[in-house]
């Protein structure tokens, strides 16, 4: 039985141009700046994000940390969502490590923070209170793009306040894809950005942080103070390198597979479903959570693997085919069919 994974788009394999870039990588020492892999790939990430330079790090996670620490100091503060990777789902660190207090908002339902909040939300220069420092933006945000109008007035806003602003790009390209922009565009009123290598781009390992070369020198040391120095680091920045020019527009499969499985659940009532919403490689599931259980459980017989937390996440990527996608809608269909009938006999 073949295997579906929609857990996240996490769990691609490299492909075997990646293993065949990592194999035959050149390297050298990135600690001391000597890895020519690891060089070409940063150089190719400021590139594209129109920053002057970039730093490879082991995960979205690091360079997220690395970018709050390196953007406040001990007892300042960074605005972000409820919901922000950067927040929840990061183990506290820039709190833990940095001593750098978030200031949590919701979020609208585009995916956005409220703008209005987030100045209402920026402490006065009081010794009362904490220093905020930083806007935190994620794009996507749990598969919801940020509009570039909004981008303009949140950079527009953190200038007049004097914030840094901060995207948590993990999947920018997805947002770049489904708007038809170079990522540059998007990230041009960032003061720094994270993007993801091993998500929808497929690459096993690593995130890069973008920003000014002065920036960049400093996040460069606190990556050695959390350790995360690494010295051959260039059999991974290769599948990096093959992740970057090789797989980008590629992400339109994807969005057109999560679009094409909208599609095929919206037609199961129980789910009330608009395709509308599904903008890139995301599609959520809201059930109660012992339905949800009893869903999953029973895709993961078929050999079909779904996850999430307060709904269910679908998500598509490049090991997902579109071949595949009737086979998920078609396990959805007949789970919702076995459980209507079930409760009509009773």
């Amino acid at each position: 039985m073949k295997t579906i994974d929609l857990r996240s788009d996490t769990v691609t394999q490299p492909t075997p141009a990646m293993r065949a870039a990592m194999a035959q990588a050149p390297v050298g020492d990135d600690v001391y700046g000597e890895d020519p892999s690891v060089n070409r790939l940063e150089a190719l990430a400021a590139e594209m994000l129109g920053t002057e330079a970039a730093l490879f790090t082991v995960s979205g996670t690091q360079s997220n940390l690395l970018a709050a620490i390196t953007h406040c100091e001990r007892g300042d503060e960074y605005i972000a969502g409820q919901e922000a990777h950067c927040y929840r789902f990061e183990g506290g660190g820039a709190a833990a490590l940095g001593g750098i207090q978030p200031q949590p908002l919701d979020f609208v339902a585009n995916g956005t923070l409220d703008l209005a909040e987030v100045a209402r939300a920026i402490k006065p220069d009081d010794p009362h209170f904490p220093r905020t420092r930083l806007l935190c933006l994620e794009n996507t945000q749990a598969g919801k793009v940020l509009p570039l109008d909004y981008l303009a007035r949140a950079h527009a806003l953190c200038r007049e306040r004097g914030l840094r602003l901060h995207m948590d790009g993990a999947r920018l390209f997805n947002a770049a894809v489904k708007l038809g922009v170079p990522a540059r565009t998007i990230t041009c009123g960032c003061d720094s950005v994270s993007i993801c290598l091993s998500k929808g781009l497929g690459a096993p390992v690593g995130s890069l942080l973008c920003g000014s070369r002065d920036f960049v020198v400093r996040a460069r040391r606190w990556r050695k103070v959390v350790g995360g120095g690494m010295r051959q680091a260039g059999i991974l920045a290769a599948a990096g390198i093959v992740a970057l020019t090789t797989h980008v527009e590629r992400l339109a499969e994807d969005h057109a597979n999560a679009r094409l499985l909208a599609e095929g659940l919206a037609e199961i009532e129980e789910l009330g479903l608009d395709p509308a919403s599904v903008q890139t490689n995301m599609v959520f599931l809201s059930l109660e959570k012992e339905r949800a259980s009893l869903l999953a459980a029973c895709l993961r017989e078929q050999g079909i693997l779904v996850a999430g937390r307060d709904a269910l996440r679908l998500v598509t990527h490049r090991d997902v085919a579109a071949d595949d996608i009737p086979t998920v809608v078609r396990a959805c269909k007949d789970f919702f069919a076995r459980a209507s009938n079930s409760e009509g006999v009773g």
